[in-house]
């Protein structure tokens, strides 16, 4: 991809005309370079092609992914009222409705306060209109999207947006309930020991005034109900305290165990974080962000090179045991397609900082009377690679090629992934994904057999590792 020129086409694409540095603001360029610093703290050149516009692009999403300090509700609510009845005096209108209207199903994303890592949220807000004010229906959308696009704790965000427009509409009562996911990203130590790490921390919230004070509320009754249709319950709604004790996983205790001396080793790029959070407008002393700068380098460091090329010498281990063979080898014509699918990944985006995972699928063939490798070994070099700066293009590249050279040639594999990029910078595109594909020996000739390889490949696998 360096070839392209891809740092320019980047550019080109993301913002229309080339950007002259002197046009910057100084709270970009301050945020370009504290992302220098990590950078060079991962031991990675900053003018190696693909992350020559790192700096840049981290400080854009950044930017982007805060513009909510920035704005105010007011400006967003003032000139959106209509002269519609609702209530008066908690007595409906037209025959006795109540005037209950809601918003379902708006996908959002926010940056967590902890770790400043993004994550998706669904809202759904519910209001009744009092008196002659109704508002426009995107307004409500634009409201939460304005709370949202600040660093956030999923229980202040269901408040703040509450009140918002509780205070902007002047209803009979609000009610906002959020469903929350945050990427539980493992270090590599800990997912090369648990294959069966769970990918995300899944939360429910809720917030509410005025006639949705009470739970038993007939105003809470109809919203919930309505709420049934796309599937959420609020049985599931957690307590502040739990929310606060539970969702963000860097706050647990064998994160903090685990990476606390590296952490301690790189006090340059924690400071640099705290740059960057007074970059975007924050308070790094609020008591809310104090441990944030050592909870994302603690995270960064996962990707660290030096430290994870010792960790490949043991996967070759016991190949050449592998591969002994069981019998007389066979010719090429009595080859076997082995596969092995839904191989969990996790990695980060050298374009933007900001994970992708997803499963990755392997194909080869061998002989008969060969032993064929095994699952645990696969899995190491896709965690090898995928433990590094990347992209979903060379990470496939990079792993076909190792099996290969571990096996002679025929193979194929299938990367499908999600990336948070894709989500928490302006395009927004919430569900999309992506697969990759590379190709080795007798899968580059035989259409047949990679055929045969993609059909064996489950449907909807990404969301196994979710």
């Amino acid at each position: 991809m360096g070839s392209l020129d891809e740092g320019h086409l980047c550019v080109e694409i993301e913002n229309g005309m080339k950007l002259d540095v002197s046009e910057k603001e100084p709270e970009t360029i301050a945020i370009e370079d504290a992302v220098k610093v990590l950078l060079q703290g991962l031991g990675e050149d900053v003018n190696r092609d693909g992350l020559k516009k790192t700096p840049l692009r981290v400080a854009k999403a950044l930017r982007e992914g805060t513009r909510g300090y920035k704005q105010k509700v007011k400006d967003i609510v003032q000139g959106a009222l209509f002269p519609e009845v609702g209530l008066h005096d908690g007595v409906g209108h037209a025959g006795g409705v109540g005037g209950l209207v809601i918003v379902r199903d708006l996908d959002l994303f926010s940056y967590c306060e902890s770790c400043l890592l993004p994550f998706q949220l669904k809202c759904h807000v519910g209001y009744v209109p009092s008196g002659q004010r109704v508002v426009g229906l995107s307004k409500l959308s634009r409201v939460a999207d304005v709370f949202a696009k600040r660093l956030q704790a999923p229980q202040r965000l269901a408040d703040e947006i509450c009140s918002a427009l509780h205070h902007g509409i002047k209803p009979a009562g609000v009610a906002v309930i959020l469903e929350c996911l945050h990427i539980h990203f493992p270090n590599v130590e800990s997912v090369l020991l648990d294959s069966k790490h769970q990918g995300w921390v899944k939360v429910l919230v809720s917030s509410c005034s005025g006639v949705f004070g009470n739970e038993n509320a007939d105003a809470w009754s109809d919203f919930l109900g309505l709420l049934k249709f796309r599937g959420v319950t609020v049985d599931r709604t957690l307590t502040r305290d739990s929310v606060n004790q539970s969702w963000c996983p860097s706050n647990s205790s064998s994160m903090a165990k685990i990476s606390s001396e590296l952490v301690a080793a790189n006090p340059e790029m924690v400071a640099a974080v705290a740059s960057i959070l007074r970059s975007l407008g924050e308070d790094p002393l609020r008591k809310e962000l104090v441990e944030t700068p050592s909870y994302f380098v603690r995270w960064l460091i996962n990707f660290e090179n030096t430290k994870l090329e010792m960790k490949l010498n043991g996967f070759a281990c016991g190949i050449s045991d592998l591969l002994k063979p069981n019998g007389e080898i066979s010719s090429r014509n009595n080859e076997q397609m082995h596969s092995e699918l839904n191989l969990s990944f996790w990695s980060q985006c050298e374009h933007h900082l900001l994970p992708f995972y997803g499963v990755v699928h392997i194909g080869y063939f061998c002989p008969k009377g060969i032993n064929h490798l095994g699952k645990s070994l696969l899995q190491s070099i896709v965690h090898f690679y995928g433990f590094k700066l990347q992209v979903q293009e060379r990470l496939t590249r990079q792993i076909a090629e190792t099996v290969s050279s571990i096996l002679g040639g025929d193979v194929m594999v299938v990367v499908e992934a999600n990336h948070t990029c894709m989500i928490s910078r302006g395009i927004e595109k919430f569900g999309s994904n992506t697969a990759t594909i590379a190709v080795l020996g007798r899968f580059s000739t035989d259409p047949a057999a990679r055929a045969m390889f993609l059909r064996s490949i489950p449907d909807d696998t990404t969301s196994r590792i979710l």
